[in-house]
C-alpha cells in the first residue's frame, strides 16, 4: 500500500520551503513592482501571491468538511509583509493539520461545492496533489516575471528542496553524533 500520509505530509513541506525561495527572490524587487500589473492572470505578483493564500485556505476548509466562500478578483490582505506571513502561517498550519489526520483520510473522498456553485467528489490525495500542483503553477508564473525583472531565478524544484534537507539533516547529524531520520520515516 502507498504511503499517502507520508508523501503528503513531505509535499506540504516542500510548498513552504518553495515560497520561501521564492520569497526571497521577490525582496530584490522594488515594492512598487510587486503591485504592478506583470501580464501574470492576477495581473500583480502580489495579486497572484494572495491567490495562493485564499486557494490554500479555501482547500483547508474543503477538506474539513467546510463551506467556505472567496472572492479571488479581490486582494484580501494588501499590506504584503502581512501577506507573505499569512502564507506562510497557512502553510505550517495546512501542514500540521495534515500530519494529525490518520493515515485513511488520504484515501477518503471529500464533498465539496465548487466555485459555480457545483457539488463535487474528490479523493482528499486527488485535492492535495490539485493544491500543490497550483501552487507550483502560479509560483512557475511568478518566478519567470521575478527573473525578467532582473532578480535572481529562484531554484525551487523539488530536488533542490530534497538536497537541501538531507544537507541540513546531515548537519544535525555531525553536530549531534545521532541518527536522525529522514521526513518520510517520521511521518
Amino acid at each position: 500500500m502507498y504511503a499517502w500520509k507520508s508523501h503528503i505530509v513531505v509535499q506540504a513541506d516542500y510548498q513552504h520551503w518553495a515560497n520561501e525561495v521564492l520569497f526571497t527572490a521577490l525582496d530584490y524587487l522594488q515594492p512598487d513592482v510587486l503591485e504592478s500589473d506583470q501580464g501574470l492572470f492576477f495581473n500583480s505578483i502580489h495579486h497572484t501571491v494572495d491567490h495562493l493564500l485564499q486557494v490554500s485556505q479555501l482547500w483547508h476548509a474543503r477538506l474539513q468538511g467546510e463551506l467556505m466562500t472567496v472572492n479571488f478578483k479581490v486582494i484580501s490582505i494588501p499590506d504584503w509583509r502581512e501577506l507573505k506571513l499569512a502564507l506562510r502561517r497557512e502553510t505550517r498550519k495546512l501542514q500540521n493539520w495534515l500530519e494529525a489526520q490518520p493515515p485513511e483520510f488520504f484515501d477518503s473522498q471529500v464533498d465539496y461545492i465548487g466555485s459555480e456553485g457545483r457539488p463535487y467528489t474528490i479523493w482528499a490525495r486527488d485535492a492535495l496533489t490539485h493544491l500543490f500542483t497550483h501552487y507550483a503553477h502560479h509560483r512557475g508564473q511568478i518566478s519567470a516575471v521575478v527573473t525578467r525583472l532582473g532578480a535572481p531565478c529562484p531554484e525551487m524544484d523539488f530536488l533542490y528542496y530534497r538536497r537541501e534537507m538531507e544537507r541540513l539533516l546531515n548537519e544535525v547529524k555531525q553536530a549531534s553524533g545521532t541518527e536522525l531520520q529522514s521526513p518520510e520515516a517520521a511521518a
